[in-house]
């Protein structure tokens, strides 16, 4: 008969081989064993992205959610990755799947939200699962910034990637994901100092094109030299659905 060690011991886990590498994700729903099926289709541009960047360069993954790029970045190219993720359940299978894959020498993983502010706030999540998205920082709205009530909010903090990077606690990337439904461009208002400096090479940022402060966003990294596929975009984009119009762009310099 199963004791009560052996069922705390109980995680799924599901792995993909890549060019002979193993990498594995804990798995202990439904929803997290779709965010393993998915990953080739969901986000092809990010893992085309990814293919592209150089052994110990810096990517820092903004949203890392459980760790699916985060995880595969390190495994498959030899990155050091700083993952942010704010949501606690997320956090928690993040740092699992650090373990699970042996990264804790290239990977660190902070439970904190990058904006354009430091300081105390609110996490307010659309919902109480694991592998959950869609969650709001301050401001109780959705992706679409329209009110929005939360199944549930929890303490969070906050701080500015500037920040970060001047105080030594985050060296300088060469790359930078920003996937956070909607607070878009508070990350970059945050990351100003970083990206006018010569380090970052390309950002892979997810933009709804339905609101102006996205394509203001775009705009603005435009004029700081980040130039940006339309060819790419249309490729990524939603065409139908909750998310249409949302896409990955990804900027070079």
């Amino acid at each position: 008969m199963p004791t009560l060690e052996d069922y705390e011991k109980l995680m799924p886990t599901c792995f993909v081989a890549h060019e002979g590498v193993q990498i594995g994700w804990h798995t202990p729903s439904m929803h997290l064993k779709w965010r393993v099926d998915s990953l080739f289709t969901k986000e092809p541009c990010t893992i085309d992205w990814i293919a592209g960047m150089g052994r110990g360069e810096v990517l820092v993954d903004v949203g890392a959610n459980v760790g699916m790029y985060t995880v595969w970045a390190a495994k498959t190219r030899g990155l050091r990755v700083y993952a942010f993720e704010p949501e606690a359940q997320n956090y928690g299978l993040l740092n699992r799947n650090i373990v699970l894959n042996g990264l804790g020498g290239s990977v660190k993983a902070y439970c904190v939200a990058l904006s354009d502010q430091a300081g105390f706030s609110e996490l307010h999540l659309s919902e109480f699962r694991a592998g959950g998205s869609c969650h709001s920082l301050g401001e109780q709205v959705d992706f679409k910034h329209q009110p929005a009530k939360p199944a549930f909010s929890q303490g969070c903090i906050s701080a500015r990637l500037d920040d970060l990077v001047r105080d030594g606690v985050v060296p300088a990337p060469q790359h930078i994901k920003i996937d956070v439904d909607g607070f878009e461009p508070k990350v970059i208002a945050g990351a100003a100092e970083v990206l006018r400096g010569g380090k970052v090479r390309s950002l892979l940022v997810e933009v709804n094109r339905n609101l102006p402060d996205h394509l203001q966003m775009v705009a603005e990294l435009g004029a700081l030299g980040f130039v940006h596929d339309p060819a790419q975009v249309a490729r990524a984009e939603r065409k139908q659905g909750t998310f249409k119009g949302c896409a990955e762009y990804v900027f070079q310099r």
